[in-house]
């Protein structure tokens, strides 16, 4: 008897989703009590059953790919709901529910003064169920729908405190920038559907082959376009949307609008996860054409370069952690473009425990502060939030790869993949991520110094009250004194800090290098040797942190904590002078590239001037002026013409008479003479 039963597995999101619907629908009734403990008992149901799957596929080798509901049958094209369970959703499932667990019981502590309390846990929820079916399908259409679900509840998330005008214009710019990625995923999909005839991804991948062998003609001429490429390319940029890669990354900064514990939920587990993840399902696929691996490196290097270069400027606790998010994110497609599909999972794994860490440590220096967020306002917070500091310290020595912590495994694993791959834009990529490794150590510890260490810079000043829903000042009028958060935010940083450190030694062997993603994921060694060339490198996880010491990435991180120490401790007026030498540089940085410029005043602009131009010439002067009323205008003076003839005198009509038969007889007689 197979362990992974299908009631088993339909109720890992259908848990949460309960969870949703009862703090959605009946919070009044529950209370926010009743709102809180509906969510977190689905959610903590889901980790529970997530982490029996993942101990059946592991243990007993146990894998299940079957359709749960048949929805309808269009020609010979299937409309399925099904699961798809082998090592890489058994993995991402544990993440998700873990993750989301941590934030739930988190939240109760953040938002507990907030009006909105069984909105948020409702909405979270839903956001947990979302991501939870994207990951379990084994379908394109389910796919979609768990990919446009999470997109729609980040959308409600990011503008929870909608009476904020910032939020709505963030949650609007995330939705329309998703927009255009999903409209390059669902081109992908379409193509897919037309041309393997399948929407189940075994079936499609067992046509992979034959599929790879199509092409048409290029339409700028020159040699053909594959059909293979073009598909891969258009799913990538669904991936582009959703995880965030230059140029669609501009709606995740924004995202900060939202309350803290979406930052973290968004960023670790959920909705930036899916494209890595959706990428790496489709490895049988991308494996097939360089040209989009190619496309893929490139666009992720931009990313994980330039991303990180503007979190040295940010003064916003939330947009650091945000702008190293992006970063990251780059690394991870950078391991996918190398065809170390397994590398990339494994960094969005590790990547999950200690971005959530970093941002629920920044949610509670903001409770700690009083919802002052300026970085430049903190210092010296070490001794008044001791179990923030230390969980905070550990995130970010795994984020800038420390050896032996969690960041550090996955991390060097991509640098020695790039290292080790063939594609032509893999060796930019490389130095991307080397450079890369110096900016986010000095970036992470700009912040963790300006925080938890050097004067205080808090002492005396009034409560901001910058947040509308936090405006009532919490008696703290006069000077504040920063405080140490309730354990429900304590407890999950504590629980966040143990995987972030140790998971990557703990799971590196099996993950890359074992059995436990050999049928999720698909790698054509003859073509991509990257990861035949990591297997013969490895000599266990003690050995790999034994020898970083000696290598580049682990010297330019050391120096990156030492700039930043030197800089923002010992010598603050330097970072000042260098801020005023560069400052045309810096301009650019803090209109972040002028990115948003050219959306808004060329792509945005360009869009309402062409739908202003169709609207006034297309529709206005030709369709309703020449063609509607234009027609009815020629009726009515065609019947001014016959009103004239028409004048009831019977004298009149016979003269008319008279005349037509003279012309007639005319026209007969004429052609004789």
């Amino acid at each position: 008897m197979s362990q992974l039963s299908q009631s088993m597995l339909l109720a890992v999101p259908l848990a949460p989703l309960a969870g949703a619907v009862i703090a959605g629908f009946f919070g009044k009734t529950v209370g926010r009590r009743g709102a809180h403990v509906a969510t977190i008992l689905g959610v903590f149901i889901a980790l529970v059953l997530s982490i029996l799957t993942l101990k059946a596929v592991v243990q007993d080798g146990e894998r299940y790919n079957q359709t749960v509901y048949e929805w309808m049958v269009l020609g010979g094209l299937k409309m399925e709901v099904g699961f798809m369970i082998d090592g890489l959703t058994a993995m991402m499932m544990c993440v998700v529910t873990f993750v989301s667990l941590m934030v739930h019981i988190y939240t109760i502590g953040y938002m507990e003064e907030d009006d909105g309390y069984q909105r948020f846990f409702s909405y979270i929820s839903l956001f947990t169920f979302s991501m939870l079916m994207l990951v379990m399908s084994n379908n394109f259409l389910q796919l979609f729908f768990g990919w446009e679900a999470v997109g729609l509840v980040s959308y409600l998330l990011i503008g929870f405190w909608f009476k904020k005008p910032t939020a709505i214009f963030a949650n609007m710019k995330a939705f329309l920038v998703n927009r255009v990625g999903d409209f390059g995923f669902i081109l992908g999909i379409g193509l897919i559907a037309a041309y393997a005839g399948t929407l189940n991804y075994s079936e499609a991948f067992a046509k992979a082959g034959e599929y790879s062998q199509l092409g048409f003609a290029n339409p700028f001429g020159g040699e053909p376009w594959m059909l293979i490429t073009v598909t891969c390319i258009c799913l990538f940029i669904g991936a582009m949307g959703k995880s965030a890669q230059f140029p669609l990354h501009v709606w995740l900064p924004d995202s900060m609008e939202g309350p803290t514990p979406i930052s973290a939920l968004i960023h670790a587990a959920t909705m930036v996860t899916a494209g890595i993840f959706m990428v790496t399902r489709m490895s049988p696929l991308f494996e097939l054409s360089d040209t989009a691996l190619n496309f893929i490196l490139i666009i992720g290097s931009i990313t994980a370069l330039f991303m990180g270069f503007l979190g040295i400027i940010q003064n916003d606790i939330k947009r650091v952690v945000a702008y190293s998010t992006l970063s990251q994110l780059g690394y991870m497609t950078i391991a996918l473009g190398a065809s170390a599909y397994s590398v990339a999972v494994f960094h969005l794994m590790t990547h999950a425990f200690f971005k959530a860490l970093l941002f629920l440590g920044a949610g509670s220096v903001i409770i700690g502060m009083h919802h002052d967020q300026d970085i430049r306002n903190m210092g010296g917070l070490r001794k008044y939030m001791p179990i923030t500091w230390i969980t905070s310290l550990l995130g970010s020595l795994a984020l800038i790869g420390t050896p032996f912590f969690s960041g550090f495994y996955s991390k060097d694993s991509i640098i020695e993949a790039l290292h080790a791959s063939h594609l032509p834009a893999a060796h930019y990529a490389y130095w991307a991520a080397v450079i890369g490794v110096f900016v986010t150590a000095f970036y992470s510890f700009r912040m963790y110094f300006l925080v938890f260490h050097g004067k205080e810079h808090f002492h005396h000043k009034p409560f901001p009250g910058e947040h509308d829903h936090h405006d009532d000042d919490h008696g703290h009028g006069h000077a504040h004194t920063p405080h140490e958060s309730p354990w429900v935010v304590t407890l999950p940083l504590v629980l966040l800090a143990i995987p972030s450190v140790v998971i990557g030694y703990l799971t590196i062997e099996p993950l890359l290098y074992g059995d436990f993603l050999k049928d999720a994921v698909f790698v054509d060694a003859a073509r991509h040797p990257a990861m035949t060339v990591l297997r013969e490198e490895f000599h266990g996880a003690m050995a790999m942190a034994m020898h970083a010491v000696q290598t580049l990435p682990f010297a330019l991180a050391l120096a990156g904590v030492v700039v930043a120490y030197v800089f923002y401790m010992v010598v603050p007026a330097v970072p000042a002078a260098i801020g005023r030498a560069l400052s045309p540089l810096v301009k650019v940085m803090e209109n972040k590239y002028f990115l948003d410029w050219i959306n808004e005043n060329i792509l945005a602009a360009g869009a309402r001037l062409l739908g202003r131009g169709l609207w006034k010439v297309g529709d206005v002067a030709l369709i309703d002026g020449l063609i509607v009323n234009g027609s009815a205008r020629l009726i009515g003076k065609l019947a001014g013409v016959m009103r004239f003839l028409q004048t009831g005198y019977i004298y009149h009509y016979a003269l008319v008479m008279l005349l037509g038969v003279f012309a007639l007889m005319t026209w007969f007689v004429w052609p004789a003479r």
